[in-house]
């Protein structure tokens, strides 16, 4: 089995060879080239993500800093804002929805490593693919770990580590990440704590 076979099914390996230090080479340069990019270069910005990642809906939005480790197993899709250094370890695939958004400092991590220190003794690891569905909004210096699925229109709160699936509708917090309570029609009508939409 080759390593990438292994990366995509789940099992242990150690990430070396196979073209893996040019492709990643190749994210990097993309990456910087991104990351320095004149702020009011749009056109540039737009036409570096589109090589860089796998999939890209419209209107996609990422303020620099930016970092990946792939590029091509992300797939971004439409109305996605990201603000600034957001963090994607895309060993194998991770899917982004529509109307996604995300606060500064987050970390989404599709690779990690075992706990006991002899299945890590030649920097083995395992990845594992992350979905984070349509209409989520996820708070300031948040992780979300590998195999993770955050389900639609769901708000994972600043601070969290996310270690396992959050179910769609639902507001979760924590480290670890649980579900603090649903997503109700009082949303709708106070956007932050006691202030009324109408006010």
């Amino acid at each position: 089995m080759t390593i990438r076979e292994l990366m995509d099914s789940g099992r242990l390996y150690a990430a070396t060879g196979e073209g893996f230090p040019e492709e990643q080479l190749r994210c990097k340069e993309l990456v910087y080239e991104f990351n320095r990019a004149h702020p009011r270069d749009e056109e540039t910005r737009q036409k570096i993500l589109r090589e860089l990642l796998g999939d890209m809906g419209e209107t996609v939005w990422i303020e620099p800093p930016f970092h990946l480790e792939f590029g091509y197993r992300t797939h971004i899709g439409s109305f996605f804002y990201a603000n600034f250094n957001l963090v994607i370890v895309d060993d194998v695939d991770v899917y982004i929805g529509d109307y996604v958004m995300i606060a500064p400092n987050v970390t989404i991590t599709a690779t990690g490593h075992p706990v006991h220190p002899d299945l890590r003794i030649h920097g083995e690891q395992f990845s594992l693919p992350v979905h984070i569905q349509d209409h989520v909004w996820i708070g300031s210096n948040a992780v979300i770990l590998p195999g993770v699925t955050i389900g639609k229109n769901s708000v994972i709160g600043a601070g969290s580590v996310v270690t396992h699936d959050i179910p769609p509708d639902v507001v979760a917090v924590g480290s670890p990440c649980r579900v603090l309570r649903p997503i109700t029609q009082r949303d709708r009508e106070f956007y932050y704590k006691n202030r009324r939409v109408t006010d």
